[in-house]
């Protein structure tokens, strides 16, 4: 009997496989003679595109990808596990077709982040994400955020003070440092905790943010990503279930400790206030949990795992892409010597040799026209996110042809950003590409 049963389960997956196969297959072929303009990298039956993925780690899998663009072109169609197709674009005609349709919905790669944050604005769609943008847009008010510089100040004194030790030493990875001053900078504008990360690194939620992190990263290049159930027999699942409940344990111990000072009268009558446009230039500075705790959603208020959501979504979003940011520029200035010293003598002449000990203001910071073009040239080298997905649910067109409900599109912003035709020398770091005469020579959505 049991061999019986063992017989069948092999003919059965035998079977799904070779039927998905041919249909995947016959998928690609037709979606070949539709877009003649996508090329087709080479694959094999089953494992399609992934045979080509000689090194397995995602740095590895990640330079795969990029040589894809190199060989083949701006416009690819990849396949996955069973040979399922996607798109694989860099073309800025294409990325403005697709990001421009009515329906088009974020792909399967964001249900990686759910567990960790819900359904919040980096996740959600449609109504929900619309209802979220409206609540959440006032906290980026210019005099809101204004407010906060004192925190950004303090906390990157706090950073310079931790990286004097290292000067005139050996090489070192800047990015740790800025990853403990962007969490505590982001913990304390958003929730109004401070959490101290840079004079005590190895705090539990902390070590919890970094290692979910990770975690969402691996399965973003996984050659099993599009089979979500695979995940959950995994190492990885099981340590994942372990860091949610560090994270989501914090977040909602902070609310629940502001409601209880929200409930006095006093405390919830200076809130509403603080909500008023009339009152932001206040002195009070209202972090996005205020918000939350004081927002009604069609005559309710959010619950705490609405506001959970949000919370969680601007820790990992806030601190770990501006971490990336902050660092790639560091490196590449103190590899270009001549680019450091034109950022150096702007703050000289903007702020004024006294610049290490005033604070800065909103209004220094938009005089620093250059540094604004050093920080763009960062993120056209080194993106924060390389790659993000879409996916078709409905009717939406490609020049002028029809797309395949539920097809996936990886637009590939890293490869977009270092296309010799449109950033000559792509490998050489000039921020005087974002000019304003440079920029008015690129086509649309070629940023």
């Amino acid at each position: 009997m049991f061999l019986l049963l063992l017989l069948a389960l092999i003919v059965f997956v035998g079977s799904w496989v070779l039927v998905t196969v041919l249909r995947n297959r016959a998928t690609v072929a037709r979606l070949q003679k539709l877009f003649p303009k996508f090329v087709c990298v080479p694959s094999v039956p089953v494992l399609g595109s992934g045979y080509l993925f000689k090194d397995s780690t995602p740095a590895g899998i990640f330079r795969t990808f990029v040589g894809f663009h190199r060989v083949y072109g701006r416009n690819l169609i990849t396949q996955g596990l069973f040979n399922g197709p996607l798109f694989q674009i860099c073309d800025p005609a294409v990325i403005e077709q697709v990001l421009q349709a009515k329906t088009i919905e974020k792909s399967i790669i964001y249900d990686f982040m759910m567990p960790w944050l819900g359904s919040g604005l980096v996740v959600s769609i449609g109504v929900k994400w619309a209802q979220r943008r409206k609540v959440i847009t006032p906290t980026f008010h210019f005099k809101i955020l204004e407010d906060f510089l004192v925190i950004m100040n303090h906390q990157t004194d706090v950073l310079i003070e931790k990286l004097a030790p290292l000067v005139g030493g050996s090489d070192f990875d800047i990015y740790e440092h800025v990853t403990y001053c962007a969490l505590d900078i982001i913990s304390e504008s958003a929730m109004g905790v401070k959490l101290n990360t840079q004079r005590n690194p190895h705090a539990e939620y902390v070590e919890a943010v970094k290692g979910l992190s990770a975690i969402v990263f691996k399965r973003l290049f996984s050659l099993s990503r599009e089979y979500k159930w695979v995940f959950r027999f995994q190492e990885a699942s099981r340590r994942q279930d372990e860091l949610l409940e560090v994270v989501h344990d914090f977040a909602h111990r902070v609310i629940s400790e502001r409601k209880k000072q929200l409930e006095d009268e006093r405390e919830r009558q200076l809130a509403d206030e603080k909500l008023e446009e009339t009152d932001v230039y206040g002195k009070r500075r209202m972090t996005l949990l205020d918000l939350l705790l004081n927002v009604t959603v069609d005559g309710k208020a959010l619950s705490d795992t609405d506001i959970r959501e949000e919370v969680d979504t601007f820790m990992f979003a806030g601190h770990d892409t501006t971490t990336s940011c902050i660092s790639f520029a560091c490196y590449h200035l103190s590899r270009n010597p001549e680019i450091q010293q034109k950022v150096y003598d702007e703050i000289q002449e903007i702020i004024g040799p006294d610049a290490a000990r005033i604070e800065l203001t909103n209004s220094m910071l938009q005089d620093l026209r250059y540094l604004d073009l050093v920080i763009k040239e960062t993120l056209r080298m080194n993106p924060s996110v390389p790659i993000f997905g879409r996916r078709s649910v409905g009717d939406m067109t490609i020049d002028g042809v029809p797309v395949p409900k539920c097809m996936v599109f990886g637009v590939f912003i890293y490869a977009l950003h270092n296309d010799p035709e449109l950033y000559p020398e792509p490998e050489r770091f000039d921020p005087e590409r974002f000019s304003e005469e440079a920029q008015a020579a690129r086509p649309p959505y070629s940023y």
